[in-house]
């Protein structure tokens, strides 16, 4: 395995640099970047415009194949010189940066109904996947969409609403999309909007729900995730966890494995 990078700047650099796999948008398909040339000048706008989404004619979601021929640090410096990227698109469009909320790996096996992601009711996630034996679906629920239907806003389609309880998913299950192309034996990237706010004024972002099916879990082998989460914020504004907390994330070794309903597991160091 290939030694960590050292730090944010080589994250970036190595992003950027043409003798990287870099990212292209499929122009007929608005949810999905295919890794499989070394230019592609519009690739951020055009994952921006998919993802990060003020009315609800975009996807709210897209995914980025990154291939097989990588691994896990350099897959990471992929996820944080796209944020990069993002950043600076969103600087141009709004006079505004984004910033990291947080950054961490885990291995998640179980199935979850469709959620958003506690944080800023404004707020993008970009989950990388790493390749693994085991096998599972990923789908992307159009809530926004789902509650400007009903004429309801965000705030009360969730308290009347909410997917998370009881048979409330059979509201919103008419708004399914699965991701099709999502593939567990590939590195992979899917930015998901994950914002929860009322469209007030046009501005505010309009949030997707997500779930991930596993239909069989194995404690011997792992299912990582690395799960970042990207807000809106001033310009120059610091990221949240710092740059101790992005570099941790590029260089770490770590898997997050145990948790309430997993006390038996241990972190992999």
């Amino acid at each position: 395995m290939a030694e960590p990078a050292a730090g944010v700047a080589a994250a970036v650099a190595s992003f950027y640099f043409p003798i990287t796999r870099l990212f292209m948008v499929d122009r007929c398909d608005p949810t999905f970047v295919d890794a499989s040339v070394e230019s592609a000048d519009s690739f951020a706008e055009r994952i921006y415009d998919s993802v990060c989404r003020t009315e609800l004619g975009p996807p709210g979601y897209c995914l980025i194949d990154s291939g097989i021929d990588l691994d896990s640090f350099q897959f990471r410096r992929q996820m944080v010189g796209l944020k990069t990227a993002l950043a600076d698109v969103h600087l141009q469009r709004s006079g505004n940066t984004l910033i990291y909320q947080s950054a961490l790996r885990f291995d998640q096996q179980t199935s979850t109904r469709p959620h958003f992601d506690g944080g800023p009711d404004q707020s993008l996630l970009m989950l990388g996947y790493e390749p693994t034996a085991i096998a599972s679906e990923l789908t992307v629920f159009d809530w926004a969409r789902c509650a400007a239907d009903q004429n309801l806003t965000p705030a009360e389609f969730i308290r009347h609403h909410n997917p998370m309880f009881g048979s409330n998913i059979e509201f919103i299950r008419p708004y399914a999309e699965p991701i099709d192309r999502f593939d567990h034996d590939r590195y992979q990237i899917v930015c998901i909007n994950n914002s929860s706010c009322d469209p007030i004024d046009g501005s505010r972002w309009r949030g997707m729900l997500h779930t991930a099916s596993v239909p069989q879990s194995d404690e011997t082998r792992r299912r990582i995730i690395n799960s970042t989460m990207i807000i809106p914020a001033p310009p120059k504004t610091a990221d949240k966890i710092g740059n101790f907390g992005v570099d941790n994330f590029l260089t770490t070794t770590k898997v997050h494995r145990r948790g309430y309903d997993k006390d038996h597991l241990r972190d992999d160091q």
